[in-house]
């Protein structure tokens, strides 16, 4: 009987070991997309009154998780019985991740709007306020459900080796990891300045350390979000790129002489203004169409 039990208690250290071996491995190639993520949802959950921003980035976060509850299982069911389906997701959504970087890069260098004036959510009414919460909120969720899918996919991936077990327990703990993780740091972020403010009413002196660091958090927030989706974007394009790298035959090997990241960067980045291309030309052919 103890033989037994000490058995089985090896066992699960064993699958332990297992599960945080791989999970260190997993993370480290979701990372990217986890770092997009952050700066995706730092800038969607930021621009709200003060009071609103947690309720609304709790609303994103129930939203992530029920994305979570319906990607997992049929992750593991595709890789289960239909595994080639879990390498063209990847491939379709590393063209995706690459046209959003690229289209992210051409819009800041080539495409500047007319500036507009938006009325400010303390000059509308409630009902309107509330609208524009739930359009953001929706946004984010897509854009979440998206990121998601290649977050999980890529996880699983990286854990091929792994027994069903072992599968299922990694790619659970990057899912939560994602989520937990991704919007606790969002929630900080988008607080910043209300720390800020705090701290420099601690007291009536200007050239208090508190004073001083209340200043540094508010004028640090646009920088942070401008910094993360700056970081973001580059994220994108590398992570497209290793997804076609490591995918698609043709580009096994291509370039070995240049640096693996650098490889990656350019291809996500060419990838990208070519499917970036192509829609903005389907997009006129249809509008001439139609018209």
């Amino acid at each position: 009987m103890a033989s037994g039990l000490f058995a089985l208690l090896d066992d699960i250290a064993t699958l332990m070991d297992d599960v945080a071996v791989m999970s260190k491995v997993a993370g480290k190639k979701t990372a990217g997309l986890l770092g997009d993520d952050l700066a995706v949802n730092a800038e969607k959950a930021s621009g709200f009154v003060s009071s609103r921003e947690l309720p609304v980035l709790w609303a994103i976060t129930k939203g992530s998780f029920l994305n979570k509850l319906i990607i997992l299982p049929l992750a593991f069911l595709l890789n289960a019985f239909f595994p080639i389906a879990i390498t063209v997701i990847l491939v379709i959504g590393g063209l995706y991740l690459a046209y959003e970087g690229a289209e992210k890069i051409f819009g800041y260098f080539f495409h500047h709007a007319p500036k507009t004036e938006t009325p400010k959510l303390e000059k509308l009414s409630e009902e309107e306020v509330l609208g524009k919460e739930k359009e953001k909120i929706k946004s984010a969720i897509l854009t979440d459900f998206i990121l998601s899918v290649e977050i999980v996919i890529i996880a699983l991936s990286s854990v091929e080796s792994g027994d069903l077990l072992t599968k299922i327990l990694v790619v659970t703990i990057i899912a939560l990891i994602a989520t937990v993780g991704v919007y606790g740091i969002v929630a900080l972020i988008v607080r910043m300045d209300d720390y800020g403010l705090k701290l420099i009413a601690l007291n009536e002196s200007k050239n208090s350390f508190s004073d001083k660091m209340g200043h540094f958090l508010v004028n640090a927030l646009p920088k942070v979000i401008k910094g993360l989706t700056i970081i973001g974007t580059i994220a994108l394009l590398l992570v497209s790129g290793g997804i076609f790298v490591h995918n698609i035959d043709f580009f096994h090997g291509l370039f070995d002489n240049l640096p693996g990241i650098l490889v990656e960067f350019l291809l996500g980045l060419v990838v990208g203004f070519v499917v970036l291309l192509i829609i903005k030309v389907g997009s006129k052919l249809w509008k001439s169409f139609k018209s």
